[in-house]
């Protein structure tokens, strides 16, 4: 592993990305507009950093985005790895960890989500407070190296409350709707049964998905301070539940964007 984080570190220093200070991991339908923030963008695919996965979900670029950003340096994967796909979870969190080497300090992560809090509406945003991990594996299963962190790392606060309190208080200056609440990540690619929703939401989750957990785990046993949005795409009401259409949920998300971009931009200034 140590290996292959280097060779990959190196191939992007190679094209001029140093002393990056923040990462952001942008999901399903999310990314557009955050992307056009960068200043003086160098974009490198994916598919030619050493060891990198290839995104194959439709609608991930599947590109690692540095520049300027509020006059931080900003590292942004346009379009993230699934354990759906057929990777394992270290492939899944390489870049995490190579983000870390290559000099972030705080980590920003979006996904899109099912919302399961019936009082809650399609393309409002939920603040991850903490989250239950229900996917079969975990990245820190195997061989611990010391110098990426300790062998038992600490979960009681996956989520800083330092970037939480932040864009809390950006939410309400921007008077922007921003729920708080529990993430569950599943494996996935299905979306759920009636009754996984009726499960999931009583043992405590206010929204689903398919991925954030893999990378809150790394980041924390890296001490990367992260904080997480989701883009409530769909209401996931069991008794009243209609099939999803993925071009909707796209649409959902990118009708979302602007706000999860004016929130995000503007943490980056504050930090």
């Amino acid at each position: 592993m140590l290996n292959q984080i280097n060779e990959a570190v190196r191939y992007i220093q190679s094209h001029g990305v140093a002393h990056a200070e923040v990462g952001v991991i942008l999901g399903t339908g999310l990314g557009t507009q955050f992307v056009k923030e960068i200043k003086n963008p160098i974009v490198i695919n994916y598919n030619s950093i050493p060891h990198f996965p290839i995104s194959t979900v439709e609608f991930h670029k599947g590109k690692l985005i540095f520049g300027e950003l509020k006059g931080k340096k900003v590292l942004a994967m346009q379009g993230r790895f699934h354990y759906y796909e057929g990777y394992d979870m270290q492939q899944i969190t390489l870049p995490v960890r190579v983000m870390k080497f290559l000099g972030v300090k705080y980590l920003l992560i979006s996904n899109a989500a099912g919302s399961m809090n019936l009082k809650w509406k399609k393309s409002e945003l939920m603040l991850i407070d903490d989250h239950i991990n229900l996917q079969p594996d975990n990245p820190l299963r195997g061989e611990n190296f010391e110098m990426l962190g300790h062998r038992f790392p600490d979960m009681s606060e996956p989520y800083s409350k330092k970037l939480n309190k932040l864009l809390i208080a950006i939410a309400k200056s921007k008077k922007i709707k921003l729920h708080q609440g529990v993430y569950a990540a599943v494996q996935g690619p299905n979306l759920e049964t009636r009754a996984e929703y009726r499960f999931l939401h009583r043992i405590g989750a206010d929204a689903v998905g398919m991925s954030t957990v893999p990378e809150v785990l790394v980041a924390n046993h890296m001490s990367l301070p992260c904080c997480a949005i989701s883009v409530l795409t769909d209401e996931c009401d069991p008794d009243n539940l209609k099939p999803v259409n993925l071009k909707e949920i796209i649409e959902t998300a990118g009708k979302a964007e602007s706000k999860l971009t004016e929130l995000y931009v503007a943490l980056v200034g504050k930090l």
